[in-house]
């Protein structure tokens, strides 16, 4: 158990060392920060625009503002966290300049029965993510900050001026969307499964 600790320990020490060296500006340090968060931040930034061009855009742009309040962060939380949050905003703030959000301003919608086990596990990472950035701007902005990022809804509302009614109407409709998409997958697959068995 001491390794383990110990292990940690050296790991949070080692990060601590290289923010430091980010903060006194070292060209070096900087590069290992991004190599290291490069592809975490490029994945969230992907969660919620459709163009790889554009979620590069995001996470480049995102970089820049967090090498820029690296003096803000107090060590108080994760790190890796804290540039989350900076690729999330930046994401969100290049929807909201492109594209502003279409989000209906109706009540809930009827809940949705929830996603077969069967097709969830067939499902690769590639497809889902390819399922959510076919998803509507609003859909897949609120699905994201709320499935995947844990936000609540209140958080989501104040987040993107919204109400907190509109961001569980939008989280409703993008999983009944999801849904009908998955059930689309899975009849398509057992249709070729049956077909390929049928010759």
């Amino acid at each position: 158990m001491l390794p383990v600790a110990a292990s940690s320990l050296s790991a949070s020490h080692a990060e601590a060392e290289l923010i430091e060296a980010c903060r006194r500006g070292n060209p070096r340090a900087q590069k290992r920060l991004f190599d290291w968060l490069s592809p975490m931040a490029l994945g969230v930034c992907l969660r919620y625009l459709r163009q790889p061009e554009e979620a590069e855009e995001a996470m480049l742009l995102g970089f820049v503002k967090m090498f820029r309040a690296l003096e803000q962060y107090r060590h108080d939380g994760s790190f890796r966290g804290w540039v989350r949050r900076i690729m999330i905003n930046e994401a969100l703030g290049l929807i909201r300049r492109r594209q502003p959000l279409h989000l209906d301003i109706d009540d809930y919608a009827p809940e949705v029965a929830p996603i077969a086990a069967a097709a969830e596990s067939d499902l690769a990472a590639a497809d889902l993510l390819a399922l959510l950035a076919a998803l509507p701007a609003g859909y897949r902005t609120v699905f994201n900050l709320y499935a995947i990022e844990g936000y609540s809804h209140a958080e989501i509302a104040e987040l993107l001026g919204i109400s907190e009614g509109t961001s569980k109407s939008q989280l409703s409709k993008a999983r009944a969307l999801l849904q009908r998409q998955l059930q689309a997958l899975q009849f398509t697959s057992t249709s070729s499964y049956s077909e390929s068995y049928a010759a």
